[in-house]
């Protein structure tokens, strides 16, 4: 905790001055073009990956980067996403998983979360991509199996996500963008689903999606 206040400390002393303009700015308003939504996980901070300045990416997280098809859940995200594209007129929305995710090693190996029903019960909202796997990965184990499964999650939330109405309306107007990526924790390197190859490429060599994106999926192999 020591540690948090001291950083407070530094913020406010050293990095707040800098950027003053930028925040005064701010508190008058929002106007961030991105909704990135993505796990939870400590290891991933969205703002130093993209290198992106605070009101440029609107974020939603939660264990998983998992969104609930419409009805399916009470929560906030469909709530949070409503407001990105209905409210504050977002662009784009990426859902970026990650590598090691324990969410998903928990979906694939339920007794990872057996003695934490919440977890066990919201996993639930990503079944989805469980089935896709066990029907179609059984060549594969481990790490590659996992890394299978991080990808599978991404293409099926997009696909819960298009279910939303505030979304669904978007697309159908053509000015609302969808974007699956996954970070490698222990590389940096991000991987983008490629609508023309039909699967995760490197960033670098990423053609710019449209939303038949999570429809015109094939079968993936891994990163």
């Amino acid at each position: 905790m020591q540690k948090l206040i001291r950083g407070i400390h530094k913020f406010q002393g050293q990095e707040f001055r800098p950027l003053k303009g930028l925040f005064e700015q701010l508190s008058h308003g929002q106007n961030p073009e991105t909704l990135f939504i993505t796990c939870s996980d400590s290891r991933i901070d969205p703002n130093l990956l993209t290198q992106s300045q605070p009101g440029e990416l609107f974020i939603l997280r939660n264990a998983g980067n998992i969104i609930p098809p419409q009805g399916a859940g009470n929560g906030g995200e469909a709530a949070t996403i409503e407001f990105a594209v209905a409210a504050l007129g977002v662009k784009d929305i990426i859902i970026c998983g990650h590598s090691h995710c324990g969410a998903m090693k928990g979906l694939l190996e339920p007794k990872y979360v057996e003695k934490l029903p919440t977890v066990a019960s919201w996993l639930e909202h990503a079944a989805t991509t469980r089935r896709i796997v066990l029907d179609n990965y059984g060549n594969l184990e481990g790490e590659r199996l996992l890394a299978a499964t991080i990808e599978e999650n991404v293409l099926v939330q997009l696909e819960n996500l298009e279910t939303l109405p505030s979304v669904a309306s978007r697309l159908r107007r053509g000015d609302l963008h969808l974007h699956g990526w996954v970070y490698m924790i222990e590389t940096g390197d991000v991987f983008a689903y490629d609508l023309g190859e039909g699967q995760f490429v490197s960033l670098a060599h990423y053609d710019y999606p449209t939303s038949e994106t999570a429809r015109r999926r094939r079968v993936l192999g891994t990163i």
